[in-house]
């Protein structure tokens, strides 16, 4: 088995483990360890069926003819010897980067998940689509750098309303520490024409009873409730972990039927789903993220989310 990961990632630790537990031989490196700490020798023939060669870590080494699954997991980006100058740099990374990823998506194996299926399925714009034909209710929403488009949509919702990035990621202030741009209540006299200078992307936001962390392993779903207790963690919980309360639920056949009919969509077997369930219990997607954090979930509930990885990658499905 591979893991590509980054070295702190505890959902990542967990998999191994697992791994580990059953006496499978397992490789795991970090794509930002390459080309510099990671070697790879490749080759195709003209007739042959796969790519074959080794990649090797100065610990361990693999071939990749002999690699049967393949748990990918947000690695890092190669890093290029200072000694290369820009723009040759850039030009190398960009390289090194197409270079491992496209040789190992081209590996005939089991993924969780694919990167190219990966990366089409962290669109968010095209998830509330794909939601909505798989048969999950999802909230009004709205893109713009309009003021006067967000006026229109806050006058037609006519409740509360929030504003959440359209891509994840964190902001780089040139601190120590990146910030998280988190989801935040806005009122629609926040709506001048600062709104101009980038996109928006503003929802209704939904009443809640508490939230569902859902995480998808190969149809097996595994439910992790948060309920919160705080301003802050009811908006958005990855602000207020101090103010969450933890638990489990059944997932609604309903919601389960259209959870795998969403992942067949894109083609992968993983997915962190985001869910607010309302006073009425009825389940709202808010997103998926195909690479999106678990460990907690297993941590917090206690549900086999791990194992549940292991029994893919080994091929031990129902």
């Amino acid at each position: 088995m591979l893991v590509v990961a980054e070295q702190l990632d505890a959902s990542a630790d967990m998999v191994v483990d697992q791994l580990n537990q059953r006496d499978v031989p397992v490789m795991r490196f970090d794509s930002a360890d390459f080309p510099q700490k990671v070697t790879l020798a490749a080759g195709h023939g003209p007739t042959a069926a796969g790519w074959e060669g080794v990649l090797d870590d100065g610990r361990r080494s693999v071939r990749l003819e002999n690699v049967r699954a393949v748990y990918y997991r947000r690695p890092g980006r190669p890093v290029i010897a200072d000694t290369v100058a820009e723009p040759y740099a850039t030009w190398a990374q960009n390289q090194a980067d197409a270079a491992m990823l496209n040789l190992l998506s081209a590996l005939p194996v089991r993924w969780i998940n694919n990167p190219h299926y990966d990366r089409i399925a962290a669109h968010k714009p095209q998830q509330l689509v794909a939601a909505t034909r798989a048969g999950l209710r999802v909230p009004r929403s709205l893109i713009t750098n309009d003021p006067d488009a967000a006026r229109a949509f806050a006058k037609e919702v006519n409740g509360p309303l929030i504003c959440k990035p359209v891509l994840g990621g964190r902001l780089h202030t040139g601190e120590d520490r990146a910030l998280m741009v988190a989801t935040h209540s806005i009122e629609p006299d926040d709506f001048d024409d600062s709104l101009r200078l980038t996109a928006h992307y503003i929802q209704e936001a939904i009443p809640k009873q508490y939230e569902v962390r859902l995480v998808a392993v190969d149809g097996n779903l595994f439910a992790g409730t948060l309920l919160g207790t705080s301003e802050k963690a009811r908006t958005d919980w990855r602000t207020d972990y101090e103010h969450i309360e933890y638990g489990t639920t059944e997932v609604p056949d309903a919601v389960a039927t259209a959870v795998r009919r969403f992942m067949a969509s894109y083609g992968i077997v993983f997915g962190s789903f985001d869910f607010a369930v309302t006073p009425d219990d009825e389940w709202v997607f808010f997103e998926n993220n195909p690479a999106g954090t678990w460990a907690w979930v297993e941590n917090r509930t206690g549900l086999p989310i791990a194992a549940a990885h292991a029994d893919y990658l080994q091929g031990n499905t129902a």
